[in-house]
């Protein structure tokens, strides 16, 4: 199989080794970078469509794990399907509210909750750092 790019070839490599935790807590922290980056370049030229293009993207992963935890079947305790579920509508809100009005510190209350839920997928615990800031 050819690859577009090595890092392509890496990634699957790396998706072929790893555990279904660890491919949501990679995933989650892919998005939370890309949504980073977009909140730095907000100002520059392509700042806007780096965003939507962010926002998109992280949408998409969210709305996997809401069909995910809706399953009947799935593995995870209830409460922690319910709680999940909440942090999903607050993500699917906040993003909404980018998509009309970016705002630096909004964007990074989903950078927060990615990383923070993507340490728990690992069991590394939260960061040193605060709460989440849910403007």
């Amino acid at each position: 199989m050819m690859y577009p790019s090595p890092e392509h070839a890496y990634e699957d490599g790396q998706r072929a080794t790893q555990s279904g935790r660890d491919l949501e807590a990679a995933a989650l922290l892919k998005m939370a970078r890309m949504l980073e980056s977009a909140r730095e370049n907000l100002q520059s030229a392509k700042g806007r469509s780096t965003l939507l293009e962010a926002l998109h993207r992280n949408q998409r992963l969210w709305t996997l794990f809401q069909a995910e935890l809706a399953q009947t079947d799935h593995d995870l305790p209830i409460d922690l399907r319910v709680d999940l579920l909440r942090i999903s509508s607050f993500v699917d809100k906040r993003t909404v509210e980018l998509l009309t009005s970016p705002d630096p510190k909004k964007i990074q209350a989903l950078i927060d909750i990615n990383r923070h839920i993507a340490l728990g997928l690992t069991g590394s615990g939260p960061p040193a750092a605060s709460e989440p800031n849910r403007e």
